[in-house]
């Protein structure tokens, strides 16, 4: 396998987090919808795009210490879904001409990015 040669068809990112009930609630806010698939009793996945998924897994001892980024097509509406799901995120940052982003934090402490593309590219 070669990820650089396009080998890749499916990304998964996954964060650990300590309590599941607590955090399939926040993440179902945050999505806007249910899980997409529950697999078993410690894991839940949503597919966020055509070959991008997101998990939750239960893990206590690693839980809080993910990070991810997930770029947008319009922030201010995704800003405005989460806020309207009670979801709090943090300082709105601009990078003129470059990109605008916002920091959501899980129950757990996994910090999700989310991102504007301003470069028109």
């Amino acid at each position: 396998m070669n990820p650089a040669s396009g080998d890749v068809e499916h990304v998964m990112a996954g964060f650990a987090v300590a309590d599941l009930g607590r955090a399939l609630d926040w993440y179902e806010r945050f999505v806007g919808r249910p899980a997409d698939v529950v697999p078993n009793e410690t894991e839940a996945m949503w597919q966020l795009s055509g070959s991008g998924w997101l998990y939750v897994v239960l893990d206590a001892e690693r839980a809080g210490r993910g990070l991810l980024t997930l770029m947008v097509a319009d922030l201010d509406a995704a800003l405005a879904g989460c806020s309207a799901r009670d979801i709090k995120a943090g300082r709105l940052e601009t990078a003129p001409g470059r990109f605008r982003k916002v920091v959501v934090v899980d129950p757990d402490g996994n910090r999700i990015q989310l991102g504007e593309d301003l470069s028109g590219g």
